[in-house]
């Protein structure tokens, strides 16, 4: 019987899908807590509603459908922002402690992945078990990022431009060592995909922040709206090209 792939396989379309997706699951989470100013209990229970539909039907599913999959994708990392957001200003623990927290439960989720599979290959991905690590990891992955990116600029002081661009430069490492050298190319999918994250948190802050705190002030709702339009365009072209 021939088994049929449910995930999106790893190319340059595929990065540049995930960054525009963080940063939109970056922008439409502050919009729900911050500007609806619904708070981030009520902002979690919403992006968790939404999760918890899109990947009850991505599981359904038979194959990959990339409108499918991108809208979990976006729903964990909308999910994720509020996570993180929860995490630091209503628990009060900090994104340091945050991170510290969020990066266990990704190392358990994939520890217990490799014991089960003794792999962790993300593509292709058929079985329903393995399917649902994959989720929990990535879930796990860009909620580390957002308090990650958060830590960078919070912390560390540095405003969101230089904060996008050292993740930037680590994912441009990450590229170089998967080319030219012999380091195994899984790990290099699991750091590359949780800097994407920080990448797409600060790229995202760095889009809706006041001009004099180093952003350009678009607002999370137009920020939002041009994401989602990019992001659009890409399931798109997606789309065609896995039809063909």
């Amino acid at each position: 019987m021939k088994t049929i792939n449910k995930v999106a396989s790893v190319t340059l379309l595929f990065w540049l899908m995930k960054i525009t997706a963080t940063t939109l699951g970056e922008t439409l989470g502050d919009f729900i807590s911050m500007t609806l100013n619904l708070g981030y209990t009520i902002g979690i229970l919403v992006t968790l509603v939404f999760f918890i539909l899109s990947i009850s039907i991505q599981l359904k599913v038979k194959k990959y459908i990339p409108v499918v999959y991108w809208l979990v994708i976006v729903g964990t990392t909308t999910l994720g922002t509020e996570i993180s957001d929860f995490i630091d200003r209503t628990l009060k623990a900090g994104y340091l402690l945050g991170s510290l927290l969020l990066i266990t439960g990704l190392l358990a989720t994939l520890f217990l992945w490799y014991g089960k599979y003794k792999n962790l290959e993300v593509y292709p991905i058929f079985e329903r078990n393995k399917e649902i690590y994959y989720w929990i990891a990535i879930l796990f992955s860009n909620s580390l990022g957002t308090a990650f990116g958060d830590f960078l600029s919070d912390n560390l002081g540095l405003d969101y431009l230089t904060g996008a661009s050292v993740t930037g430069v680590i994912i441009l490492i990450v590229v170089f060592l998967h080319y030219l050298t012999k380091i195994n190319h899984v790990l290099l999918f699991w750091i590359a995909f949780v800097f994407t994250r920080p990448f797409g948190a600060t790229f995202g802050d760095f889009l809706i922040k006041p001009v004099v705190k180093g952003g350009l002030d678009l607002g999370t709702l137009h920020a939002s709206l041009v994401s989602f339009g990019l992001l659009l365009l890409m399931i798109l072209i997606s789309h065609k090209k896995s039809k063909n």
